[in-house]
């Protein structure tokens, strides 16, 4: 079997959609299928860039051209400059962002929460519900503060059951609703990030200038969309988990 064909097959099983990571821990499966090289992951990063049978959905999401009327009818949609500003492709790339931060704190043994009103959404074939540890956000301080952190979109806890990262995805807002939430939560700890897609830096940091952040101006840091997958990867490639979803 070849390469490409063992990369296709990986997707089929996978249901016709996979991110990087998951056909990185999958492909190599197939036994039909010889990897001589020693980088095996760039050449399934090539397969699926250059290949007519797939086609990409998301930075580090991948599909098979073949199942992309099945994959649009449950919301999977490759974004484009047309559409990428449509309440569908926008739901779903938040989804799909918050279900890599996820599965990067499960990888990296944090705890992980994110607001019970996004539990229902769907990460490819699954819930994000599935991904996250808790189910009830940690009482790590008083009432209030508890309450505020729980409309944060992904939060890792260490083992102490205290907030390390907050996490907020921004698809298309003014990054104020978030800075809002990290000025409230400046008194513990953690790193604050606001992903989002790298066109956008320059806007977020204008934004963070503002005096009424000034107090976490130095602590709130932005990570673009493609970082955040080349991340996801790299700590997929490392971890010693047998399963990735």
């Amino acid at each position: 079997m070849k390469q490409y064909e063992a990369v296709v097959q990986t997707l089929e099983q996978l249901g016709g959609v996979a991110t990087l990571g998951q056909l990185y821990k999958n492909v190599f499966k197939i036994a039909d299928c010889k990897w001589n090289t020693k980088t095996p992951f760039a050449t399934i990063r090539r397969i699926v860039q250059t290949r007519k049978e797939i086609f990409k959905i998301k930075p580090g999401l991948y599909g098979l051209v073949s199942k992309r009327s099945e994959l649009e009818a449950k919301g999977i949609i490759a974004e484009t400059k047309t559409n990428q500003d449509s309440p569908e492709v926008q739901n779903f790339g938040h989804a799909y962002y918050q279900g890599l931060l996820l599965i990067m704190g499960r990888l990296k043994k944090y705890d992980s929460w994110l607001p019970d009103q996004d539990k229902n959404k769907m990460f490819l074939d699954c819930s994000l519900d599935s991904l996250r540890t808790f189910k009830k956000i940690p009482p790590f301080s008083y009432p209030h503060l508890v309450n505020r952190s729980a409309t944060i979109d992904v939060i890792w806890f260490n083992e102490r059951g205290m907030p390390s990262s907050f996490f907020e995805v921004e698809n298309c807002s003014d990054f104020q609703n978030s800075l809002l939430k990290f000025n409230d939560l400046q008194d513990f700890s953690a790193r604050m990030v606001i992903v989002s897609s790298p066109a956008r830096r320059k806007e977020f940091e204008s934004k963070l200038k503002y005096s009424s952040f000034r107090d976490i101006s130095k602590r709130v840091c932005f990570l673009g969309f493609d970082s955040l997958v080349e991340q996801y990867q790299r700590t997929v490639i490392i971890s010693k988990q047998e399963v990735v979803l």
